[in-house]
């Protein structure tokens, strides 16, 4: 069930704002059939979730089409035009370059990038939201970005390194696939990040674009000679705070057109 500010919405004027099979309307359908309350304090909130939700599904599929390596932080790699490679592996922007032309850079030369699961779910919300804001708007907000995991996160994007129990799962969920018995000489395949496409099809980095089994099969092949628990996807969600993206959208955007 769908409420916008706390009263049932309208379900047919929703669903015929957006297009059969998009990613939108999938969403939609998915929360006008739970049983469960989902509140939105407008449309308009409701319309920046489902776009944003969208672009966190392309931008993921366009990381699984890139030539983005994967490796362990120590053997990181990036483009020194735009980011300075830290110590610790992660990926720090240029004071002297635009925040958005760094993150399109990312999927310009992908070859020029090597990291792990958990950074590629960072640039995939830098690249959604980049499309959502709008580069004047999300050079203004996003201004010292800092790729790594989630312990070096954005304070705007800090809710999506906390993982929480889910009922429905919708796409552009970032959801977990874990192997409790991974081989101690494979640590960085103790689990695997991913985002939720929708259609029971999941892009992980390092592994691709699949369903939930090959993922499973895929961790079992990196478990422990005397392993006796297989690698299960977890019924957990972890998902950027929409309600303060959304606010902090608003108030840049009405801030841009002021002095347009």
């Amino acid at each position: 069930m769908i409420l916008i500010n706390n009263e049932p919405a309208d379900t047919a004027v929703l669903m015929r704002l957006y297009p059969e099979n998009t990613t939108e309307s999938k969403i939609l359908r998915i929360l006008l059939s739970d049983e469960g309350r989902h509140n939105f304090s407008s449309e308009e909130r409701l319309d920046f979730e489902l776009k944003l939700r969208s672009e966190i599904v392309r931008a993921a599929e366009a990381l699984n089409r890139s030539r983005l390596a994967f490796k362990v932080f120590r053997e990181s790699f990036c483009n020194k035009d735009y980011w300075d490679r830290m110590p610790d592996g992660g990926f720090a922007l240029k004071a002297s370059v635009r925040p958005s032309e760094a993150i399109r850079d990312i999927y310009k030369n992908s070859h020029k990038y090597g990291t792990e699961c958990a950074t590629a779910m960072l640039i995939v919300y830098y690249k959604a939201l980049l499309e959502v804001f709008g580069d004047e708007a999300f050079d203004d907000t996003f201004t010292g970005i800092y790729l790594m995991n989630w312990h070096r996160i954005e304070p705007l994007l800090r809710e999506v390194g906390f993982m929480s129990k889910a009922k429905i799962f919708l796409p552009g969920d970032r959801r977990y696939f874990k192997n409790p018995d991974v081989d101690p000489a494979t640590p960085e395949l103790q689990g695997e990040n991913v985002i939720d496409l929708g259609g029971g099809y999941y892009y992980g980095h390092g592994f691709g674009r699949h369903r939930a089994e090959t993922f499973i099969r895929l961790l079992n092949q990196n478990r422990t000679e005397d392993a006796d628990e297989e690698a299960y996807l977890m019924d957990t969600v972890g998902n950027p705070n929409y309600d303060k993206l959304y606010n902090v959208y608003r108030r840049t955007r009405a801030a841009l057109e002021m002095t347009a």
